[in-house]
């Protein structure tokens, strides 16, 4: 059975290079035996996966179904001749796992599945709180409309390769530290298929697809991150001679806001009161991202650095519906400059409070209610 690599990292099928590489770092970083002496073992599985997702040929083999590093040896690591272990050895000098010493792996097959295909579309908030249907462009392998995928010009057919007979491989006795002995290697001839066609189609070239730019349009759901992926199934690129299309995935970036910034689910904004207005209490109304408005209270005595929360105005919880609360920061602003009835009315205000500057100390009752004398302390204590 083949070894699930993109599991071992945690990884999907259609993580990206850098994706697969955080992936592996991270991993790394725990399991390294000068951190983690018990996790020698796994530490070696990972490293062992992340070298055979990191190369493109190995990696097309993974997606195939396959396991490039399948062979007599089994197993990961601990082998003295390399990733591949004592496997490779025998399937580059004897043809393969099961092969004996004159037995191949046989041709490949003309018709491959085909590779994946990745776009990126960029969404506003907005768009991403409502869902959104965006136009996208595809640069990509098509099935070839002049020969359905067969390759052949007319009526031709393709023929047995005359190198290796049909084989998809040639054999030949080289010398090695284990003696004489028989190796096999792909045919040049055919490319390990077995065939060759000798009046190719005139468009695609043999090959059964051609590359084309199609446009399409794809739905995005509501809640969506920046990064994550929409998979279209058989919507990716046609495979060798008219093989099954892979799958295309849709790249989602986020766009910076200008009002709001996003946390999860939540929103948080930042809304600037006037002192009055934070010492009297009031109300104010702000645009929500799906074109409605929320309300915010402003408490009277309402302290710089408040949050006032209003639930279910943030974004919406991927394929629930469940939506986030939106978070108003208040900056309660003190007027820099004011003229003299503002003097006067402030000037009463301050003999009728009878508030005074106060230093404030351990036991004084600012720093008992959790002003900024306790702040203060509580983030110098830890230093």
């Amino acid at each position: 059975m083949a070894r699930d690599y993109y599991g071992i990292l945690g990884v999907s099928a259609g993580a990206s290079d850098q994706e697969i590489k955080r992936a592996y770092r991270k991993l790394a970083r725990e399991l390294h035996p000068d951190v983690n002496p018990d996790a020698e073992d796994k530490f070696k599985e990972v490293t062992t996966a992340y070298e055979v997702l990191s190369d493109p040929e190995r990696r097309r083999i993974v997606d195939a179904g396959g396991d490039p590093l399948a062979g007599p040896s089994g197993g990961f690591g601990g082998d003295p001749f390399g990733a591949g272990g004592l496997g490779d050895i025998f399937q580059t000098f004897f043809g393969g796992a099961t092969g004996g010493f004159g037995g191949g792996r046989g041709p490949r097959g003309r018709v491959r599945p085909g590779e994946p295909a990745l776009v990126g579309v960029s969404l506003t908030l907005e768009e991403i709180a409502a869902g959104a249907r965006k136009e996208i462009t595809v640069d990509t392998a098509v099935l070839c409309d002049t020969c359905k995928g067969s390759g052949t010009r007319d009526d031709s057919k393709p023929v047995t390769c005359a190198t290796c007979k049909g084989a998809g491989e040639i054999q030949a006795v080289q010398r090695s530290f284990l003696g004489q002995v028989m190796t096999v290697r792909e045919c040049p001839e055919c490319h390990g298929v077995g065939e060759t066609i000798p009046d190719p189609c005139l468009k695609c070239g043999g090959d059964g697809r051609v590359r084309s730019r199609r446009t399409m349009t794809v739905k995005i759901p509501a809640g969506v991150q920046d990064g994550m992926r929409v998979r279209l199934a058989g919507q990716g690129e046609v495979g060798p001679g008219g093989g099954p299309a892979g799958d295309l995935y849709v790249e989602v970036s986020e766009q910076a806001d200008d009002v709001f910034v996003r946390d999860g689910d939540d929103l948080h904004c930042t809304v600037r009161v006037p002192m009055v207005d934070a010492a009297l209490g009031t109300e104010l109304t702000v645009d929500t991202v799906l074109g409605g408005s929320a309300t915010l209270t402003v408490e009277p005595g309402t302290q710089p650095g408040t949050v006032v929360r209003v639930r279910g105005q943030g974004l919406p919880h991927l394929n629930s519906g469940v939506r986030g609360d939106l978070h108003a920061h208040l900056d309660v602003v003190v007027p820099k400059r004011i003229d003299g009835r503002q003097s006067d009315l402030l000037r009463e205000l301050r003999e009728v409070s009878g508030e005074e500057v106060e230093l404030v100390t351990a036991t004084s009752k600012a720093a008992a209610n959790g002003g900024l004398f306790s702040k203060l302390r509580n983030a110098f204590a830890g230093r």
